[in-house]
């Protein structure tokens, strides 16, 4: 490629897909490579209900295919590709594909969202897809009539334990603390769910495989007085928290101590001119479609405007 690029959209997400449609409506002719899961976090959602425009929600994949299609709608290229190498030192801007792609480019957006975090059990990753998971929306259809347990206390573990309900016989909370972090209409729907047990002050310490290659319980362990206890389980969900997909720009882009991604306050600029930062990848605290997808707005007419501001170029 000889000439580079206006903007280049690393992520797919509701962040990304909306900063491309609004760059492609500016004639920024903007490429986007989708990551490793294309449509982000959304497409490991069940149904959406908070987004507006959608009274009767949407479900989560349905809603970023749309999103998809009116980014290419307006002209942006969407690649299914991973970014796999960036060199920020000067612009224009490098970056690399894991197919070997090299792109040059004026500006870059950072979309890469975060993804889901593990509790670290030597058993866990084993297991993962045997019993172990941290997708009740693409796995819960494989736990009809069994027993499950969700770690958490947020409003992921409440909506995910709500969810498995329509196919497990029972669901186990497991709450490291003696109260839920969750919004109350989320902690309501999972404590007056008949088929949601709240396990208060406990961790998940090992995952059990007893038939060697399935999840057959699990360890649980007070987090007050240290007693363990083995239970039968068919399968384990993890709802604890995000890490934000950042690691391609350790040392080059200003990140808080959790690796998210600093921005200007109140814009999406980061401390490199010509670089900016919208949705999970920036934001711990909302971490929303609606917000995200405002953040990838924002940052495709920031763009618009630090081009204009260089003549173009």
């Amino acid at each position: 490629m000889t000439e580079p690029l206006k903007t280049l959209i690393l992520g797919s997400g509701p962040a990304g897909y909306t900063a491309a449609i609004y760059a492609a409506r500016a004639n920024l002719a903007p490429v986007l490579l989708t990551g490793r899961q294309p449509g982000g976090q959304l497409t490991i959602t069940s149904e959406v209900e908070n987004y507006p425009g959608f009274p009767e929600g949407v479900m989560g994949p349905e809603m970023m295919e749309k999103f998809r299609h009116q980014a290419a709608r307006f002209g942006t290229q969407v690649l299914d590709e991973v970014g796999v190498a960036v060199d920020l030192k000067q612009r224009p801007f490098t970056v690399t594909s894991e197919s070997g792609t090299v792109w040059k480019t004026q500006t870059l957006i950072v979309s890469t969202g975060a993804s889901a975090l593990y509790l670290g059990l030597p058993n866990e990753k084993a297991l993962q897809g045997r019993g172990v998971s941290a997708c009740a929306t693409c796995d819960g259809f494989f736990f009809k009539n069994k027993v499950v347990y969700v770690v958490g206390g947020g409003d992921s573990a409440c909506e995910e334990a709500n969810f498995l309900t329509k196919y497990a016989s029972k669901v186990f909370l497991v709450v490291r603390r003696d109260a839920l972090r969750a919004s109350k209409i989320m902690q309501d729907r999972a404590l007056k769910n008949p088929k949601v047990e709240v396990l208060w002050n406990s961790n998940v310490t090992d995952v059990l495989d007893v038939s060697k290659g399935k999840v057959t319980g699990v360890e649980l362990t007070g987090t007050l007085d240290g007693k363990k206890k083995q239970v039968p389980a068919d399968g384990l969900f993890l709802a604890i928290g995000h890490q934000p997909n950042t690691q391609l720009f350790k040392g080059l882009l200003t990140m808080d101590d959790k690796g998210y991604i600093k921005t200007v306050p109140g814009k999406t600029a980061t401390n490199i001119e010509g670089v900016f930062a919208a949705g999970d990848c920036q934001d711990s605290y909302y971490r929303q479609a609606v917000t995200a997808a405002g953040s990838g707005c924002m940052a495709a007419i920031e763009v618009e405007r630090f081009l204009e501001g260089q003549g173009g170029h």
